[in-house]
């Protein structure tokens, strides 16, 4: 593999990783603790990820319990929750919070997989973004005589490929994760 085009196809790799992370914090109606990853607590001054100040397991498929190991971080917790667009009410006993998760209505199912689809779609225009720009660099090494008509077509056929390989993961990613949401 020529490494002028690893670099474009690493960034279309990261492309991919930056959807799965998306998708990781969409919440299908099951308990899935990825959807605490973007909250931060202020731990000491500090803001700090939920999961480096307290143990969160998924003791029931619609339930996250989050056990600081602080108790006086749990206000904290809970003010980081309810101010999170996760949409639900922390629940705790003193020690251990729970977050309860509704069962989802068939029409909010239906706007998450429409959300789904439009970060899909995000996801392949900057992977075409990419190609395009791995097209024109090879477009202006041609002109600089840099490389040869052929070399520019075998590379063009190579980011094509690519291009193509990226586009279809993040399909079958979109579909797999609708799936997930409209499964009841």
């Amino acid at each position: 593999m020529d490494s002028r085009i690893e670099q474009y196809e690493g960034k279309m790799k990261k492309s991919l990783e930056n959807l799965k992370e998306e998708f990781s914090t969409i919440r299908a109606g099951r308990a899935n603790p990825h959807l605490l990853d973007k909250l931060r607590v202020d731990y000491y001054g500090t803001p700090s990820n939920l999961q480096s100040v307290a143990n969160i397991s998924v003791p029931e498929p619609r339930v996250i319990q989050i056990q600081p190991w602080e108790s006086r971080l749990i206000k904290d917790i809970e003010k980081a929750i309810l101010a999170s667009d996760l949409g639900l009410t922390p629940n705790n006993d003193g020690k251990i919070i729970r977050l309860t998760f509704p069962e989802l209505t068939e029409e909010r199912r239906k706007e998450l997989v429409k959300d789904v689809k439009k970060k899909a779609e995000n996801a392949k225009v900057a992977v075409r973004n990419i190609r395009r720009d791995a097209n024109d660099s090879i477009k202006k090494l041609n002109k600089n005589n840099e490389i040869s008509e052929d070399e520019v077509k075998i590379l063009e056929e190579s980011i094509q490929k690519a291009t193509d390989k990226f586009i279809g993961e993040i399909d079958k990613l979109t579909d797999d994760k609708s799936k997930e949401i409209l499964t009841v």
